[in-house]
């Protein structure tokens, strides 16, 4: 019987142990004192100790506590959200120049902003493209240089490895009146949702490695919308006098690049080639986007912006006054202040 009394008496007294030691523990560390006084509070505490319970303190001594570290954890992110603008400026002023000229103001403006999702086998990116520019000549006036709406949608849904079926939005046009000039003489020769152009495909995507670098789709089922709300400039973009909006059916290939070539140099360019089942078939019309860009420090950069329009559609008059379809081509050289938000590659 005493030796029953003696083994529960040593249980009880290890379980009090411990009890004791956790809640001292815990009363001195949420007090917030000082070393000393908990180092006062724990003596008093062993000092009221039986030989039982300290015979079992001395034991536990000799181990090592557990400690659990405990990482909190993070919830997925499937959107990444990024925007970047360019501002370059630039200004001329003459006085008694000898050489002739004339003073002017110029301003280049650019933003690049995404917004894309991805989870499992489904991806959806989302891209706008803004840009405007002008120059205010002091002899010859207001003349835009610059002026273009990109808006791109792309969803897609994995098939097998890294193809993929997506379906593909995209809308083109620009925000104010574009003048063409001859002398002293200027003709209207855009505005805004004159031209537009509406498209979407459905087909197949290709996304080599992570798809961050290169893309290619093929969509063989692409419908155009060509918008003409102008009704002075329908004939020059296709359309008929008395049509505001041309349905054209077709084929559209798309490749997209997105590389740094090396230190601070990188390359963005944008291929499409759209055939129309409709009219004309093998006429390809081209649209051909590409920015080469070197960063010199965190906020400026310089580089270049080129555009490339190929469309049989569209008639170009030259000098002689002759009007037939050409190729377009437009070119941007900047130096620019640049801010980033968001997750948005540099």
């Amino acid at each position: 019987m005493l030796k029953r009394l003696n083994l529960a008496g040593l249980l009880s007294a290890v379980l009090l142990l411990f009890a004791a030691h956790g809640v001292s523990y815990a009363q001195v560390k949420q007090t917030g004192k000082n070393k000393a006084e908990e180092q006062e509070l724990l003596d008093a505490r062993l000092s009221n100790l039986n030989s039982a319970q300290e015979l079992c303190r001395i034991i536990g001594s000799q181990f090592e506590v557990p400690t659990i570290n405990y990482e909190p954890v993070t919830p997925p992110k499937f959107w990444t959200t990024g925007m970047q603008t360019q501002l370059g400026f630039s200004q001329v002023s003459l006085s008694n120049w000898a050489a002739g000229g004339s003073g002017s103001l110029a301003l280049n403006s650019y933003i690049n902003a995404h917004a894309n999702y991805a989870k499992g086998d489904m991806f959806w990116d989302n891209r706008a493209q803004l840009s405007y520019g002008f120059i205010q000549s002091f002899d010859d006036g207001y003349r835009k240089s610059d002026d273009k709406i990109v808006l791109d949608s792309k969803w897609g849904y994995k098939a097998v490895n890294k193809f993929y079926f997506s379906a593909n939005f995209n809308f083109r046009s620009q925000f104010s009146p574009g003048f063409e000039y001859n002398g002293e003489t200027s003709k209207k020769v855009s505005q805004f949702l004159a031209p537009a152009y509406l498209s979407l495909g459905l087909g197949i995507d290709y996304k080599p490695g992570n798809g961050k670098v290169f893309s290619l789709n093929f969509a063989p089922f692409t419908g155009n919308l060509v918008i003409v709300t102008d009704s002075l400039l329908r004939t020059k973009y296709g359309n008929k006098a008395d049509e505001t909006t041309r349905w054209e059916l077709g084929a559209q290939l798309k490749a997209t690049l997105n590389k740094d070539l090396f230190n601070n140099f990188k390359i963005q360019s944008t291929l499409t080639m759209f055939s129309d089942y409709l009219d004309n078939p093998q006429n390809i019309q081209i649209n051909w986007d590409m920015q080469l860009t070197y960063k010199l420090n965190r906020f400026l950069t310089t580089g270049i912006r080129t555009n490339l329009i190929y469309d049989d559609n569209i008639l170009i008059t030259d000098k002689s006054g002759h009007a037939a379809p050409r190729v377009q081509f437009k070119e941007v050289f900047s130096v620019n202040f640049v801010y980033t938000i968001g997750m948005f590659k540099k």
